[in-house]
């Protein structure tokens, strides 16, 4: 079921209703109605695939009794084994399989040896990077016994099948989020607000930003031989903020729609273009992936406390295994090196850590420095962006070849139309940069009608310049 959905606009009001309304006085009902309407949620799509999630959930939730019981350090790590085996292996199968399958055999045949093509006729289930990682990393902590696992199996299936962020996160860690099932949940006015209003400005970066640059994305990334040096560069921003629009707008719609019932979600963005560098950058987008990798892969292989080869070597591993986890094609791969290589001179010369505050926290306009710094980071992030949306790695290199080989400076052969839906989100969100998203309001220094005012405009930018409806581009990973 997607967000943007007429179904999803049916299904919210009825599940707030029943959840509030119904099952209010009982938290026990009230998890199982979030665990059914969450199979719900996402046998909408396919219901084959609830199979997987339920199969994935009895694993980890036994894993981690079994953790706990275990006195010996070698059980403790075979049923720590076990899961991790399993939902890498589920990952691995769906997601992989046929990418090395197929690799396997253009390798073979380079070397003139003949291997019969080997395929499975499988689709990826949507969601199953992001689950998947979410309960290993409660077997993880089960393990390292920064948690006590769960014995409430409604529970732990809702947590790992949580509606709000089941298909492409946050990824939350069971630390943050399944202490909250246990807690009775009281409807708060003020929260459920904010999480409406971050739920509006997660449509507006969807459905006006990202469905409308995809448009145009389309159109030059597929055939970037018939556009100019002006077009290619207009198409590769668009993609920037397409991708942006699209996975932080996802982001704000499940952290929003969680509030409604009362969980806390982790913030995933947090305004990444307005990075000054690299790894302020990564500090700020897809927070919740960073993080993990972060504290279940670099720290577990030495983090930095080793010496210089070390960190470059955990920090090329990270953001290759990112570019994996993103998915089977060399593209993305690539993606990750290349953030890698930008990376690499913050980290030798021990800067990667300097822009950690806000960025103009006390001003409301900024430095010519700081500027040349936040377009610098978007220039090279927007060139990663290209081996990120390409479809292959000739197909990349032939768009930035094209850039800065095509004669013809024009752009009149696309529509520049989003350019002013992107003013429009830069200006809000620089606005807020300070704050958990772009729509956050004083409520005390700005009049009743003057909110009312602003979120009729959105609604009516939603409606009225909204471009056909597209998936998320996150439920491909």
């Amino acid at each position: 079921m997607l967000f943007n959905s007429l179904e999803y606009f049916i299904f919210l009001p009825l599940v707030f209703l029943l959840y509030w309304f119904v099952f209010n006085k009982n938290l026990r009902l009230q998890n199982a109605l979030l665990l059914v309407v969450s199979y719900i949620f996402y046998g909408w799509w396919d219901y084959r695939f609830l199979s997987l999630i339920v199969f994935s959930s009895i694993i980890d939730f036994y894993c981690g009794l079994y953790i706990d019981r275990s006195n010996a350090s070698t059980v403790k790590k075979r049923w720590l084994t076990l899961s991790m085996v399993m939902n890498l292996g589920f990952l691995g199968i769906f997601k992989y399989f046929n990418f090395f399958a197929k690799e396997f055999v253009a390798f073979a045949d380079h070397f003139g040896v003949h291997v019969n093509t080997f395929t499975l006729d499988i689709i990826l289930p949507i969601g199953i990077s992001f689950y998947t990682f979410q309960t290993m990393s409660y077997t993880i902590d089960v393990y390292k016994g920064k948690l006590k696992p769960t014995k409430d199996p409604i529970i732990f299936f809702a947590f790992v099948s949580f509606f709000p962020q089941l298909v492409a996160g946050p990824i939350e860690r069971a630390t943050n989020l399944l202490p909250q099932f246990y807690k009775k949940r009281q409807f708060n006015y003020d929260n459920a607000s904010d999480g409406l209003r971050q739920i509006l400005w997660g449509l507006f970066k969807k459905i006006v930003i990202a469905d409308n640059c995809a448009i145009i994305v389309n159109q030059v990334f597929d055939a970037p031989e018939q556009f100019s040096t002006v077009s290619l560069c207009i198409g590769a921003v668009f993609f920037a903020f397409q991708i942006y629009g699209d996975f932080a707008g996802y982001s704000d719609i499940a952290i929003g729609t969680a509030r409604l019932f009362g969980f806390n979600l982790m913030q995933n963005f947090a305004y990444p273009y307005f990075s000054r560098d690299i790894a302020e950058f990564w500090r700020r987008w897809h927070m919740s992936l960073t993080t993990w990798f972060r504290d279940y892969v670099y720290i577990p292989l030495g983090g930095s406390k080793g010496g210089t080869w070390m960190k470059v070597r955990n920090t090329f591993l990270i953001f290759i295994i990112s570019g994996f986890w993103h998915g089977a094609n060399w593209t993305f791969m690539v993606w990750g090196l290349l953030n890698a290589i930008y990376f690499l001179p913050l980290l030798l010369l021990n800067k990667n850590r300097k822009n950690i505050g806000g960025i103009a926290q006390e001003k409301k306009l900024i430095s010519l420095k700081e500027l040349f710094q936040i377009a610098t980071t978007f220039v090279l992030t927007v060139i990663a962006w290209i081996f990120f949306r390409a479809a292959s790695l000739t197909d990349a290199c032939l768009y930035i070849k094209r850039i800065f080989s095509a004669s013809q400076f024009y752009a009149s052969e696309i529509n520049i139309k989003p350019l002013a839906f992107i003013f429009i989100l830069i200006l809000v969100e620089w606005y807020n940069r300070a704050q958990e998203h772009g729509l956050v309001l004083n409520v005390t220094k700005i009049t009743k009608p003057l909110r009312w005012s602003l979120y009729i405009i959105l609604i009516i930018f939603i409606f009225w310049f909204g471009a056909d409806k597209q998936e998320f581009i996150y439920f491909q990973f």
